[in-house]
């Protein structure tokens, strides 16, 4: 595990990196952000905003996706793993945000998760980019990292987000989500992270680093 002092410069680092981090999903408002991330379950984000770009374009409004139906949005985002399942919870939770939320994004975990296709990891990153709390949603990129590095070993991503919670200082806790998960997608990645490229090569636990 990575030591505690070393932590902070663990993130220092990522933030020299990308000082002002963000999400790869393309969204408008907090609706069409939700949205975006339950059909990025299983799915990479280009795919996603590939459908999306679309979709968003004529209906950015739970009103506009129930007035669509669930047809019109299946065939925008078909090209989407999984697009049957997505575009009926994309429909449900739509017509649920409508009958008890007066159409907003609820800016609540237990709400959030207790929409159709919502689980932990997506009310996270709704929390942390639409409402900038400081939640970490653990995908498999920053399992990855969590456990690769050291900065955060667990068996399961709940674990390890519990731990990068608490591990985590204060000032980084906002943005140690993104920075995080880009640089699982990008530097360490899953079958040959780029340890040379690596800004925190030298922190890192990790014992099969590669090399030039």
């Amino acid at each position: 595990m990575v030591k505690k002092a070393d932590i902070d410069e663990f993130y220092r680092r990522l933030s020299l990196v990308n000082p002002a981090p963000s999400s790869e999903l393309e969204y408008v408002n907090p609706y069409t952000l939700l949205v975006a991330v339950v059909l990025s379950a299983q799915a990479t984000d280009i795919g996603v905003n590939k459908a999306t770009g679309p979709l968003f374009k004529v209906a950015d409004t739970p009103e506009k996706i129930v007035a669509l139906g669930e047809a019109k949005v299946r065939d925008y985002i078909k090209t989407i793993g999984l697009f049957n399942t997505k575009a009926k919870n994309v429909l449900k939770l739509s017509q649920m945000l409508i009958d008890d939320h007066d159409s907003e994004v609820p800016h609540d975990r237990a709400a959030l998760e207790a929409l159709p296709g919502v689980g932990r990891k997506t009310a996270n990153v709704v929390l942390n980019v639409a409402f900038g709390e400081p939640t970490i949603a653990v995908d498999t990129h920053i399992f990855r990292v969590g456990n690769r590095t050291g900065l955060a070993p667990g068996k399961t991503p709940l674990e390890v987000e519990n731990k990068l919670l608490k591990r985590t200082p204060a000032e980084w806790k906002l943005h140690a989500h993104h920075w995080l998960i880009l640089h699982g997608r990008y530097i360490c990645k899953a079958r040959k992270p780029d340890c040379p490229a690596c800004a925190v090569h030298d922190l890192c636990r990790f014992r099969g680093k590669t090399t030039l």
